[in-house]
């Protein structure tokens, strides 16, 4: 069985959307305060110009975790 994993820090737009950035296998075990650190930097620095909008705020992040097992 493989398991992946998968962060998603999750933003509000100018325009009111929500927009997600995705990052695959993110190193092991993730501490939320980092994570915290990553999404403010996002919205002050403006790095990401998203067709939504503009990002305005940082939503909760989300780790999801993925086990694929053969059937056959």
């Amino acid at each position: 069985m493989a398991t992946k994993f998968a962060l998603h820090l999750a933003f509000m737009t100018d325009q009111n959307k929500k927009v997600r950035i995705s990052i695959p296998s993110p190193k092991q075990p993730v501490e939320a305060s980092l994570v915290d650190t990553a999404a403010q930097m996002i919205v002050s620095k403006g790095i990401f110009a998203m067709p939504q909008g503009k990002i305005v705020s940082a939503l909760p992040a989300e780790q999801t975790q993925t086990d694929t097992s053969s059937v056959s």
